[in-house]
């Protein structure tokens, strides 16, 4: 089973994402939270799987419950739930180590498919949502952002910096396997190993490094 937190301040929302989760068989609704001050208590209390965060809440808001929650050792997966594709308090979420975001009106199949994905540690980013966020990173601070992500992608070999690249790209495994002549499992190697040494959660974190530190548009 799946146990999953459901956070939203909205209880007619958080009332249907409920009822949807529960008809899932392989999903169990563990318990709610009306808001971010409530999240670490009942992780404590329930240890979930995954949480699904509403962003915009009272007291206190999705992205300083994701900060807190991701900061912590062992934490659940968290998916945060917005009513806009391009806000872009979605990046400061997923710079936290959120897992990926859903819209409101996803349909129900696909919010159950991507709280599946996020349990077994895949994002659920598409390439395209990926760089569409990416391209939505605010210019300011641009130069101390991209020395900085410089200085942490200089602790990768070769071959894990060419692959952050193409991670960067929203390339899939089997797509920067035929570009570098490696095989599948080698990537998966490479990308678990740039995961560990620069401390990230997922492969949104390597793109959205690979992009502030400017080797999208820069390779060399």
């Amino acid at each position: 089973m799946i146990d999953v937190l459901v956070v939203d301040d909205d209880p007619v929302v958080r009332f249907g994402l409920v009822m949807m989760l529960r008809g899932a068989p392989d999903i169990r609704v563990v318990a709610e939270a009306g808001n971010g001050t409530e999240v670490l208590p009942l992780v404590d209390r329930h240890a979930p799987d995954v949480v699904l965060m509403d962003i915009r809440m009272p007291v206190m808001d999705g992205l300083a419950a994701t900060e807190a929650l991701r900061a912590r050792p062992r934490s659940p997966q968290v998916i945060v739930l917005t009513t806009f594709d391009a806000d872009s308090h979605v990046l400061r979420a997923l710079r936290a180590g959120a897992a990926g975001f859903l819209l409101k009106d996803t349909p129900p199949d696909e919010i159950v498919t991507a709280v599946r994905q996020v349990a077994c540690g895949r994002p659920v980013l598409s390439p395209d949502v990926t760089r569409r966020l990416i391209a939505r990173v605010a210019e300011s601070d641009k130069d101390r952002r991209r020395d900085a992500a410089r200085a942490r992608l200089a602790l990768l070999g070769e071959r894990e910096r060419e692959i952050a690249v193409e991670v960067g790209r929203g390339s899939a495994n089997a797509e920067i396997a035929a570009a570098l002549y490696v095989s599948v499992p080698t990537v998966k190697t490479h990308v678990s190993a740039i995961l560990t040494k620069l401390g990230l959660n997922n492969r949104v974190q390597i793109a959205l490094l690979a992009h502030d530190a400017g080797l999208l548009d820069d390779p060399g």
